[in-house]
């Protein structure tokens, strides 16, 4: 199967990871060489990629939002659950991971793994169905960051309890009041932070399987954050409690800025 990866970032991280099969680019008629449109074209050329030079409005039809480039490739490379799990041992550090329990939204999947890839998570675990899977949109909504990260689709049920019994301590992100501060929960070990679905929130199977259950404390008149927004800010805290490793530093791109 194949499926079109649109948008100059998305295209870019698609064919720098490479990771994926990829066939042909399309790009459309008199669009500027330059910035990362260039760096794709770049790393096509160096790939003898086929690229197409194509009407704008064909481009927009195949994929609309693709601010004149899309790149036609094979479908996801999904991950083993095993090869997540081991990712960290090969790193030396703690297990750093997120599970997404059943999220509907294209763009809250997409920003949570941009989130994910920015500060180092280790591998994302999402259902094996009943919730949205890393599609085109998803990519797009990323930034491409999807197309770096180790992504499997399992039984989160079972995943949690292999997670438990490796050691990893389950932090389940909700708003209720048995839930604990954020400073109340030890984020420093190997951790798995659970985010539940937009509107129904964690799954009963998922959300029992959790060791403590963390929310994020409000002020503002908004009853709460949404699924993609407490995430990153979990994520966060839970690499800040790591004492951000991996960071780039003063001299180096920032997480919070660029593509």
């Amino acid at each position: 199967m194949r499926e079109w990866i649109y948008g100059r970032n998305p295209v870019y991280e698609t064919l720098r990871a490479n990771r994926r099969r990829v066939f042909r680019l399309m790009v459309a008629q008199g669009a500027q060489e330059k910035g990362r449109l260039a760096d794709a074209l770049r790393l096509a050329r160096s790939k003898r990629l086929p690229i197409e030079s194509v009407l704008h409005g064909q481009l927009e039809t195949l994929a609309p939002g693709s601010q004149g480039v899309a790149l036609e490739a094979g479908v996801y490379p999904y991950s083993d659950p095993d090869q997540i799990l081991g990712t960290a041992d090969e790193l030396g550090e703690p297990p750093f991971l997120l599970v997404l329990d059943a999220l509907q939204d294209p763009q809250n999947l997409g920003t949570l793994l941009r989130t994910a890839e920015s500060v180092g998570v280790h591998g994302v675990f999402l259902p094996l169905r009943h919730a949205v899977a890393i599609t085109p949109a998803v990519v797009n909504a990323s930034s491409g960051a999807s197309e770096h990260l180790l992504v499997a689709q399992a039984n989160l049920a079972q995943v949690l309890q292999r997670l438990k019994a490796a050691g990893v301590w389950v932090v389940g992100l909700e708003d209720s009041p048995e839930a604990m501060l954020p400073e109340q929960v030890d984020l420093r070990g190997p951790l798995a932070f659970v985010i539940g679905s937009e509107g129904a929130g964690m799954r009963r199977l998922v959300r029992s399987s959790c060791d403590w259950l963390m929310r994020l404390p409000m002020r503002g008149r908004v009853e709460s954050l949404n699924a993609a927004v407490a995430g990153s800010i979990a994520l966060y805290l839970g690499w800040q409690a790591r004492g951000y490793p991996g960071s780039k530093g003063e001299n180096g791109r920032s997480p919070l800025t660029g593509g």
